[in-house]
C-alpha cells in the first residue's frame, strides 16, 4: 500500500501534467515510465559498481560508461532544473541514451523505439524526479503499488481507448486458473500487463518455495510470462509493470496478434487469461489465414476465441472475458465457433458479468468463458453463474459497497461437486451439454435459468370495485366536514365571537 502523502505527491504531478498540456493519461505514463527506468539502469549500475568494488576487479557488464556519468539518475536527480532538462533534451543526452539502448540485457529497453520525450518544462521535469526519488525502488510491493495507482488513473480519464480491465476481476480469473510454476501463462492482448503481473503475484504466494530453485527462478523470470501487443507504448507501459513487480524477462512480444506475421504462437500456452478488444472489425486481407480457418469472421472478439484455441498447448486453459453477443450471436460466425469451443474442446464454465463492471469506460454486458483445449471434445456439464455485484457500485462512480459475488463465486468454483445438486432459480447451477446443444449453442444464462414467480391472489374485480365506492363516500364526507368547518369559522370570526 502506497501513503497517503506518496498519493498525494503523485496526484500533484499528475495535475502539473494536465496543466502543462498532457491531458492522455497513457502519455502521462509513459513519461513516467521512462523516468523509472533510468533510475532502474543507475540502480543496476551501481549494484555492479558496489560488486566489483568488493571483489577488486573490473565492473561487469556496465551499463553507463564512466563518460556518461552525467547521465544517470544519481547525478541529475540534484540538479538544476534547467541544467536536468538539457541533460534529458540535448543530443547524446538521457533520453537518446534510452532510445538507442536496446542491446542491453532488459526487457523493456527493447521498446525503446520511436520514443518520444514529451515532458513540456523544466520544473514539471524536476518534480516527476522529486516524486519518484522518494519511492523505494528496493520494495517490490511499493514501487509495483505505485505504478498500479498510476494506471488507475486511466480508469478515472475515461477519455481514451484503451481498456482496463478491473484489477478485482483479472485477480478473480487467476485465482480460478491457479497457475503454477510450470506453466507459460500467456495474454495475446496484454495492454499493461495486468494479468500477468496478478498471475506473477499468485505463483509468488502459493509457489513460493518452489521459485527459490534456481531452475524454477529461471523459467519463472524467462518463460512463464507470454504477452503480445501492437500498441508500442502499451508495450513499454506494460513492460515497466512487469518489471516492477519483480519479472525482469518477460517475454513480450510486439505484433498484431490476429495478423499473419504472429505465426510463432501455436500451441505455445499452458493457460490464456485475457480480455480480448470488443466490437472491432478487420479487414479481412490483415487477418491470418489459419485464424479464418478456425472462424470465418472479421469480428476481434470472435478471432481472439479462434487465435486463443490455436495458441493453447493440448491440456491448456483459458479464462476469457467476451462481450454478451459471443453468447448468443445468431451468426454463422458464433455459432461455430460456440460449437468449436464445445464439441471440439471442453467448455467448463461461463460466468455472466454485469453491464456496469467496465464503466466509465462503456456499459456492455460481458461474461467469462473458461474452457480447456482437448481438440477431441469432453463438454458434460457446464456450470453457469449469474454476477450480479462485484464489490462495487455499476454506475460510472464505481464506488466500493457491500454486495460481491465473487468470494461465493471462488468457493462454488472450488466445489463443483456441489453444484450438481443446484436448482435453475439459483445464482449457479450445471447445465448438460445436451440442453446447449438443443438451444444452438445458446450460453445466455437467461436461457437456462428459471425464474420463480411468486403467487399471488387478489379480490374480484366486483370487490375491489365497492372498496373504491367505500373510499370515495369517505372521501366525499371528509370533503363536507371540511367544508361546514371552514363556514362556522368564517361566521364566527364575521360576528366578533
Amino acid at each position: 500500500m502506497i501513503t497517503g502523502e506518496l498519493r498525494s505527491k503523485i496526484d500533484k504531478v499528475w495535475e502539473q501534467f494536465w496543466t502543462g498540456g498532457l491531458s492522455n493519461p497513457i502519455t502521462v505514463i509513459e513519461q513516467m515510465t521512462y523516468l523509472l527506468f533510468i533510475r532502474r539502469l543507475d540502480d543496476i549500475h551501481t549494484q555492479r559498481e558496489q560488486k566489483a568494488s568488493f571483489l577488486k576487479k573490473e565492473i561487469d557488464q556496465p551499463i553507463f560508461q564512466p563518460k556518461q556519468n552525467e547521465l544517470r539518475w544519481s547525478f541529475f536527480k540534484n540538479a538544476d532544473p534547467d541544467v536536468m532538462y538539457r541533460l534529458f533534451t540535448k543530443e547524446n543526452g538521457v533520453f537518446d541514451f534510452l532510445k538507442n539502448m536496446g542491446s542491453t540485457d532488459s526487457a523493456f529497453s527493447s521498446y525503446m523505439k520511436g520514443a518520444t520525450f514529451m515532458i513540456p518544462t523544466p520544473r514539471l521535469l524536476a518534480q516527476v524526479v522529486d516524486m519518484l526519488s522518494e519511492i523505494n525502488m528496493e520494495d517490490r510491493d511499493t514501487k509495483g503499488d505505485v505504478y498500479e495507482y498510476l494506471l488507475s488513473k486511466i480508469a478515472s480519464a475515461g477519455q481514451n481507448g484503451q481498456f482496463r480491465t478491473p484489477r478485482h476481476i483479472i485477480k478473480m480469473m487467476v485465482e480460478m486458473m491457479k497457475p503454477g510454476v510450470e506453466d507459460i501463462v500467456c495474454d495475446p492482448s496484454a495492454g499493461s500487463g495486468g494479468f500477468l503481473v496478478y498471475t506473477g503475484e499468485y505463483v509468488r504466494e502459493h509457489h513460493g518455495s518452489e521459485l527459490m530453485k534456481p531452475a524454477t527462478q529461471k523459467h519463472f523470470q524467462e518463460k512463464l510470462f507470454m504477452g503480445m501487443e501492437f500498441d508500442p507504448t502499451m508495450i513499454r507501459i506494460g513492460a515497466m509493470n512487469l518489471m516492477l513487480h519483480g519479472i525482469e524477462q518477460p517475454n513480450l512480444k510486439m505484433v498484431d496478434a490476429l495478423s499473419e506475421s504472429n505465426q510463432d504462437f501455436v500451441e505455445k500456452a499452458t493457460v490464456v487469461l485475457a480480455n480480448p478488444p470488443f466490437k472491432g472489425s478487420l479487414d479481412r486481407e490483415a487477418i491470418d489465414p489459419k485464424l479464418l480457418n478456425i472462424v470465418d469472421s472479421k469480428k476481434t472478439e470472435l478471432l481472439f476465441l479462434g487465435l486463443i484455441l490455436k495458441g493453447l498447448k493440448l491440456g491448456g486453459r483459458a479464462a476469457v472475458i467476451v462481450p454478451d453477443g459471443v453468447l448468443f450471436g445468431n451468426s454463422k460466425a458464433h455459432q461455430i465457433i460456440r460449437k468449436e469451443i464445445i464439441d471440439g474442446q471442453k467448455l467448463e464454465a461461463v460466468i455472466s458479468m454485469p453491464s456496469g463492471v467496465f464503466k466509465p469506460y462503456a456499459g456492455v454486458s460481458t461474461g467469462i468463458l473458461v474452457f480447456t483445449k482437448t481438440a477431441s471434445g469432453g463438454t458434460d456439464n457446464v456450470w453457469f453463474y449469474d454476477m450480479t455485484a462485484d464489490g462495487f457500485s455499476l454506475d460510472d462512480k464505481r464506488n466500493p459497497i457491500q454486495d460481491n459475488d465473487i468470494p461465493d463465486i471462488l468457493q462454488r468454483w472450488n466445489n463443483l461437486k456441489a453444484e450438481r445438486s443446484r436448482s435453475r432459480t439459483d445464482k449457479s447451477f450445471m447445465v448438460p451439454v445436451e440442453d446447449i446443444r438443443d438451444n444452438n449453442y445458446d450460453l445466455s444464462i437467461n436461457r437456462y435459468k428459471e425464474v420463480v414467480y411468486e403467487h399471488k391472489e387478489y379480490e374480484k374485480p366486483e370487490v375491489i370495485i365497492a372498496q373504491i365506492e367505500q373510499l370515495d363516500q369517505e372521501r366525499h364526507q371528509l370533503l363536507q366536514d371540511l367544508k361546514k368547518m371552514l363556514t362556522e369559522d368564517f361566521t364566527t370570526d364575521k360576528s366578533g365571537k
